[in-house]
């Protein structure tokens, strides 16, 4: 099933910098929860295939009790998770990019945030893949933009170095690159690759606002503006917010989790 595109509120700029605020219902969010966000909060993918790699080892070999313990996720994502989760989902489903590796996949520890983009994957452009990195930021303050936008770890600074910095663009490329060797998707990888080993700028940039707030171009209006200023070719920035109903952000944790547990207890 494919995420629900929302309804359009409002659009700005113009190819290859543009923007768009979209709102959803609280049925469209609930739908988004009991689906494409929760494979992703859960890693679904991942999930299967470390299940699909333990039930080919003699069960003699190991405690099967000890692999449904580690695999089992009960936890309750942080709302800022389920947030990254809806903009990575929005994009996979609607801007023809995958993220194949989640940065969930290298926490050491479980709840902790790891710095560098928050997305990571490519970007299906025209016919032929490039890099494509995100970010995501997910607040319910009343004000436009979120004070989240601004600061050395904010949405225009994280941004600003992904255009700017090709430093930056490097090592998130090397960071795929090193999960790219032997995986399903190495030769996705390797079209991306020769684009930007050709010109470095030629990578898809997505900034992502998730947002329980009334729809208002405030929050992305500047943006769009300031990330035009030169801009190298033939890089694009596509600034997304994402409006949900009003005060659902804070409980996005519970919701998810409870959907799944539901799900689950409805499977048995």
């Amino acid at each position: 099933m494919t995420l629900t595109s929302g309804t359009v509120e409002y659009t700005l700029g113009s190819a290859p910098i543009t923007g768009c605020g979209l709102s959803y219902t609280a049925s469209e969010l609930e739908s988004a929860l009991a689906g494409q966000v929760a494979e992703v909060v859960f890693d679904d993918e991942g999930a299967t295939d470390l299940t699909n790699m333990s039930s080919g080892l003699p069960s003699t070999e190991f405690d099967p009790e000890c692999v449904k313990r580690i695999l089992e996720n009960n936890r309750e994502p942080e709302p800022w998770r389920v947030g990254e989760a809806f903009g990575e989902s929005y994009l996979t489903h609607h801007r023809t990019c995958t993220f194949p590796w989640p940065d969930g996949r290298d926490e050491r520890k479980s709840s902790s945030s790891l710095p560098g983009a928050d997305l990571v994957g490519i970007h299906c452009d025209g016919g032929t893949e490039r890099f494509a990195f995100g970010e995501v930021k997910t607040s319910s303050e009343k004000k436009y933009p979120p004070g989240l936008t601004y600061g050395r770890t904010g949405f225009k600074q994280q941004l600003e170095d992904l255009r700017g910095k090709v430093g930056i663009r490097d090592d998130l490329v090397k960071y795929l690159w090193h999960r790219a060797v032997n995986a399903s998707w190495k030769d996705r990888f390797i079209n991306a690759f020769k684009r930007y080993s050709t010109d470095n700028a030629d990578v898809g940039l997505f900034g992502v606002l998730l947002r329980d707030v009334e729809p208002h171009e405030g929050d992305l209006r500047v943006r769009v503006s300031k990330l035009s200023e030169d801009c190298p070719q033939p890089m694009s920035i596509e600034l997304l917010a994402l409006y949900l109903p009003s005060g659902s952000i804070g409980s996005l944790g519970e919701t998810v989790l409870a959907m799944r547990v539901g799900v689950a207890h409805n499977d048995q």
